[in-house]
């Protein structure tokens, strides 16, 4: 069984060697202690969120600090393919759900897409907010599954911005039900013509309503492709999710341990 995980800040895992004990404070030691009942002798994984992983034991544990010696401190690399989620938002909740499982199977980042028939709307002090709820998200969801890295949280888009975002990743594909080449097929042909070295795929995702005419279009002439992920049409939060496994078993993604 793995390890629980507890997110430390960026940089705080630096020059820790084994046999150092690291000093844990704040809401992620009172949940090791009072949700975990974390107690000395356990194993435990604290990650920096942007790929180090520290593995140790509990040495002690208070009410508001735990203090874990350190086993062993490794960098996890970023998949060669990243994957990057463009999810349109959505009512209920939906769009939160898709990033939420999206990263909890490995999702790279995620672009909150404010689609023309998106029926939320971020506006104002409410876009601040929704924001930090989406990073909030993700973060539960890779403590979750156990994740040296979070993903990010791009700044939201509206179409002309995700137009910007289609031209400058390696390949993007709108998962539309009019499309008539399978994802697997735009997924393979596109591994089979590019070389080696860091490269991105974008995921498009639309609103409860479809992406429209219009959109498909500019998207399209921005160098967005558009692909059939199956044979039914799915809900806004389970068709980025569902191209993540997809994309992730395709282009080997799973074969190789992080």
């Amino acid at each position: 069984m793995s390890n629980p995980v507890f997110f430390t800040s960026p940089g705080s895992l630096d020059g820790l060697a084994a046999g150092q004990v690291f000093v844990l404070e704040g809401p992620e030691a009172r949940h090791a202690v009072t949700v975990k009942r974390l107690s000395p002798g356990e194993a435990v994984d604290i990650v920096d969120g942007a790929g180090i992983r520290m593995t140790g034991k509990v040495a002690t544990a208070s009410s508001s600090m735990l203090e874990v010696e350190c086993g062993t401190v490794a960098a996890e690399d970023r998949p060669e393919v990243r994957l990057v989620l463009a999810q349109a938002l959505a009512k209920g909740d939906r769009d939160e759900l898709a990033i939420e499982t999206a990263t909890e199977l490995g999702i790279d980042a995620v672009i909150p897409w404010q689609s023309e028939r998106s029926i939320v709307r971020w506006k104002g002090d409410r876009a601040a907010r929704a924001h930090a709820k989406w990073q909030s998200a993700v973060a539960a969801a890779a403590k979750q599954a156990r994740r040296a890295w979070i993903p990010e949280v791009r700044a939201a888009v509206e179409t002309s911005g995700l137009c910007a975002a289609v031209a400058a990743a390696d390949l993007a594909v709108i998962l539309h039900e009019d499309a008539v080449r399978p994802l697997r097929a735009v997924l393979e042909a596109w591994q089979g013509s590019t070389g080696a070295g860091p490269r991105e795929v974008l995921l498009i995702v639309g609103p409860e309503g479809g992406i429209s005419p219009r959109e498909v279009t500019k998207l399209c002439d921005n160098g967005a492709v558009t692909a059939l992920l199956g044979h039914h049409v799915l809900r806004s939060s389970t068709a980025g999710p569902a191209a993540v496994v997809l994309a992730s078993d395709i282009l080997g993604r799973w074969t190789t341990a992080p």
